[in-house]
């Protein structure tokens, strides 16, 4: 029913307007209305002709970023609203539209500077502050992140999203809150990758009971060839744990088996269990295995190819 009245609403103004001067007004009513049909070049090229007036200007060049940014040109659309700001700072719709467009460009350090505005105009804003801390917690400033987040508690309660950034940045700020966090994140929700963070987060701790049960409950549940995360790195995961922390349970090695069987591959990880003191003699003979596999496997693929396997030779048929 929109679309039926937007076009009505276009093949009017088209009718209006031929034979004449299309005003500045009139084009930005057809820009919008394009926009509307989704038919966003022939939306670009109204609205770019609606931005040379200054009643239309500032209307006409937001519009266009929205265009720029449903289409992917996220640089382009952050340059139409810090256009917009340049003449209004105070522009609370184009900052915020600004700041969430340099994130997806990639240009952090843009988008920190243009978050850090937004919410010294709107500073109860729990969405902003959410995508600030994210921000900050990509350029690894945490300690500012955590105060961000900690400072909007009914947020932490009520969003998921903001809970879990915050178990991330009290983690890299090594905070055992963390696992308060984590913990109550997971009883609301499932993601094995956020499990297997949480078990790495319980090993480095050393709650090596709670990251155990973890990786077994997360090896438990995903197919064998899962990558995401890989149950390559899970099965090590236990294998180190079992190795490090109950040395003489037969699992470590179990483990470790499996992981070699499906291919696992880290060499340095490999190394620095070996030269764990508290891994067992026993243990470091079958981390000594792998790694000799790993080395045989690793002199075959660099071996020539036989004779009858070798391409032949120009000219052969």
């Amino acid at each position: 029913m929109k679309s039926i009245l937007v076009l009505a609403g276009l093949s009017w103004l088209l009718a209006s307007c031929a034979g004449l001067g299309v005003s500045a007004e009139e084009s930005f009513s057809l820009g919008m209305a394009y926009y509307e049909l989704g038919k966003y070049e022939d939306a670009e090229r109204w609205l770019n002709r609606a931005r040379s007036r200054d009643r239309t200007k500032s209307a006409s060049e937001y519009n266009l970023g929205r265009i720029a940014f449903e289409r992917g040109r996220f640089t382009e659309a952050a340059e139409l609203f810090e256009g917009i700001l340049e003449k209004d700072p105070l522009n609370i719709m184009a900052l915020k539209a600004a700041s969430y467009s340099r994130i997806k460009s990639g240009d952090l350090e843009k988008a920190e500077a243009l978050y850090a505005r937004v919410l010294a105009l709107v500073p109860e804003d729990a969405d902003e502050g959410y995508n600030y801390a994210l921000v900050l917690y990509a350029l690894e400033k945490y300690a500012l992140a955590e105060e961000i987040l900690a400072g909007r508690e009914f947020a932490l309660l009520e969003k998921s999203d903001f809970l879990l950034l915050y178990a991330r940045v009290q983690a890299a700020l090594h905070k055992p809150e963390a696992v308060d966090s984590y913990d109550t994140w997971l009883k609301n929700n499932s993601d094995p990758r956020v499990s297997y963070e949480y078990a790495g987060l319980l090993e480095k701790l050393e709650h090596y009971a709670g990251a155990l049960e973890l990786y077994r409950e997360i090896i438990n549940t995903l197919p064998s060839d899962s990558t995401d995360p890989d149950m390559r790195d899970l099965h090590f995961a236990a294998a180190r744990l079992f190795l490090v922390a109950d040395s003489e349970n037969p699992e470590g090695l179990e483990e470790l088996d499996a992981a070699a069987a499906l291919g696992f591959s880290d060499r340095e990880a490999l190394e620095d269990l070996l030269a764990d003191g508290r891994v067992t003699a026993a243990g470091r003979e079958g981390i000594r295995r792998v790694l000799e596999a790993l080395e045989e496997r690793g002199n075959a693929d660099d071996a020539p190819l036989p004779a009858s396997d070798a391409a032949p030779a120009q000219g052969a048929p």
